[in-house]
C-alpha cells in the first residue's frame, strides 16, 4: 500500500511502446519518401534545363533577334486584321498610338544615321553617284521654254527628227560639270592608298613583298648599315 505522500506513475504496457515506435518509423519513412520524391524532381528539372541549354547553344547567334522579329510581325498581322474588321486604316491607327517622345526619338535617329552605307559593289556606287548628281541638278525653266519655242514640234524628237548635235551647253552647265569632276578627282586622291612609284629609285627587291620587307628593314636598321651598304656599292667592302 502506498503512503499518502507518494504519487504512483502508470507504467506503459508493451502495446503502447510498440505503437509509438511504429508511429516514429512511419514518420521517418514518410520523410524519406518526400526527400526521395524531391530528389527525383530536382534531377528531372536539371535534365530538362540541360536539354534546353543544349538546344539554345545549337541555335544561330541571332536567333533571339529573329524570334523577336517574328513575334512582332505576328502581332502586326493580328492588328491589321483587327483594323480591317473594324474598317479602319492600320497606318493611321499606328500613328495615333505613337507618342510624341517616340516620334522625336525616331526622328533624331534618322538624322544621326549615316546615309552612306559604304562600298558594296561598283553598281551600287555608280547608282549612289547618279542619285547624288541628279539631286544637284536644278532645271532652268527659262532655257527650257526658249528651246521649246525654237524647236517647235521637234522639241520632242522622233525617228524623223534631225536635231542631233545642235544642242550647245550653257557656260554654267560646263562650269558645274568641271567642278564636279574636280571634286571626284580630289576625292579619289584622298582615298587612294597606293604609294606613288619612283622611277629613279634603286631597285633592291625581287617582288612586292620583298620591297616591303626591305623598306621595313631600312626603317629600323638603315642608320647602322648605311656604311656597309655604301662600301658594297663602291666595291670596297672587306
Amino acid at each position: 500500500m502506498a503512503s499518502g505522500g507518494e504519487v504512483s506513475t502508470p507504467v506503459p504496457d508493451e502495446e503502447t511502446t510498440e505503437s509509438l515506435a511504429s508511429q516514429k518509423r512511419e514518420e521517418r519513412l514518410r520523410k524519406f519518401r518526400e526527400l526521395h520524391f524531391k530528389r527525383n524532381e530536382a534531377r528531372k528539372l536539371n535534365h530538362q534545363e540541360v536539354v534546353e541549354e543544349d538546344k539554345r547553344l545549337k541555335l544561330p547567334a541571332n536567333w533571339e533577334a529573329k524570334k523577336a522579329r517574328l513575334e512582332y510581325e505576328l502581332l502586326v498581322d493580328e492588328k491589321k486584321k483587327e483594323c480591317a474588321a473594324r474598317g479602319e486604316n492600320y497606318d493611321r491607327v499606328k500613328l495615333l498610338e505613337i507618342s510624341a517622345e517616340d516620334a522625336e526619338r525616331w526622328e533624331r535617329k534618322k538624322k544621326k544615321k549615316n546615309p552612306d552605307p559604304g562600298f558594296s559593289g561598283y553598281a551600287e556606287a555608280q547608282l549612289r553617284q547618279y542619285q547624288r548628281l541628279t539631286k544637284q541638278i536644278k532645271p532652268d525653266m527659262e532655257s527650257y521654254e526658249r528651246q521649246r519655242e525654237e524647236y517647235g514640234e521637234d522639241f520632242h524628237p522622233t525617228s524623223n527628227s534631225l536635231i542631233h548635235g545642235t544642242h550647245v551647253p550653257s557656260k554654267d552647265g560646263v562650269d558645274r560639270m568641271v567642278q564636279d569632276l574636280e571634286k571626284q578627282i580630289e576625292k579619289r586622291s584622298k582615298y587612294s592608298r597606293r604609294r606613288a612609284y619612283n622611277d629613279d629609285a634603286d631597285i633592291d627587291y625581287i617582288n612586292e613583298r620583298n620591297a616591303k620587307f626591305n623598306k621595313k628593314a631600312e626603317r629600323f636598321y638603315g642608320k647602322y648599315t648605311a656604311e656597309i651598304k655604301q662600301n658594297l656599292e663602291r666595291g670596297t667592302a672587306v
